[in-house]
Formats: C-alpha cells, sequence, structure tokens
C-alpha cells in the first residue's frame, strides 16, 4: 500500500525542527486537514488560511489586487504570493499555496477544473499547474493531494 503524502511529509519534517504552512482557496482547508490527520504533525505544521476572496488574500497574505486583475485570480503570480504570504505570516520555513477553478467556473485566464499550486521555502518559490475534469469534491480532493505530493518533492529537494 502507497504510504500517504501527508505520512511522507510527516516522515520528511518530524524531528527536523522544520515548520510547513499552507494557504488555501479551492482546497478550502483540504491540505491542512489532510496534513493534521497524521499523529504528530504538530509538531511541524504552524497552521495556515483560508483565503476564497481576494480581499482576504490580499488583507493576509498580501497579494496584491493588480496582480490578480492582470493575471487572474487562478494563476502562478498569484499562487507564489499567497505561498510567500503564508510563510511571513506564519514563521514557518515552507509553504504551499492552491488557487483554481474546482468545477464548472472558469474565466479568461484559466478553465474550469484547474488548479495552480506553488511552494516556497529556502530553494524559492515554485508553481505546478494541474488539471483534473472530475467532480467538484473529487477535484478538491485531487488538487489537494497534488499539492502535497509537490510539497514533499521540494522539501526533498527533488525539483
Amino acid at each position: 500500500m502507497r504510504k500517504s503524502n501527508a505520512k511522507i511529509l510527516h516522515d520528511l519534517l518530524s524531528g527536523s525542527g522544520l515548520k510547513v504552512s499552507t494557504a488555501e482557496s479551492c482546497t478550502a482547508g483540504r491540505i491542512a486537514h489532510l496534513i493534521t490527520l497524521v499523529s504528530g504533525s504538530s509538531e511541524y505544521y504552524s497552521g495556515g488560511a483560508v483565503t476564497y476572496s481576494p480581499t482576504l488574500k490580499h488583507k493576509l497574505l498580501g497579494v496584491e489586487f493588480q496582480s490578480i486583475e492582470e493575471f487572474g485570480i487562478v494563476s502562478p503570480e498569484v499562487a507564489s504570493a499567497m505561498a510567500e504570504g503564508v510563510l511571513k505570516l506564519t514563521g514557518s520555513d515552507y509553504s504551499v499555496a492552491t488557487t483554481g477553478w474546482a468545477d464548472k467556473t472558469g474565466d479568461e485566464h484559466e478553465a474550469a477544473g484547474t488548479v495552480w499550486i506553488a511552494v516556497s521555502g529556502p530553494q524559492g518559490t515554485r508553481t505546478r499547474r494541474f488539471e483534473s475534469h472530475a467532480c467538484r469534491k473529487r477535484n478538491i480532493c485531487r488538487f489537494a493531494d497534488e499539492a502535497l505530493s509537490f510539497l514533499c518533492e521540494y522539501i526533498a529537494g527533488n525539483l
């Protein structure tokens, strides 16, 4: 049986003294939920923010409204700003952020079923685009799992 990405994250961070945080939009706290399902996660999980609205992305995470208007709410630029903003907010060593369209909605920048994921830490900020064209619930689950996988790759130095 394959280890969950949350368990892999636990194995990477447990005993290291390093902290991780999350900034979520379309995943609405699912990443944080998966991380904290693992016993002992309080050792390395600092916390996070669910910022569905552009106003909260700006107020809590420092995402500039100009970036949202220019690149779209679902973009690598906004995902990066979210990941970097939650690092500053929590003082953690690593972060992961998601912004996407989980179902039928989309805009002129990205189609429905698209998420931009950003990870940030000592090696800088990286982004990844992921698509899933299932139902809303399944897309959210897939987006969260892909985000945790990306974070684990980043921490392990495999990017």
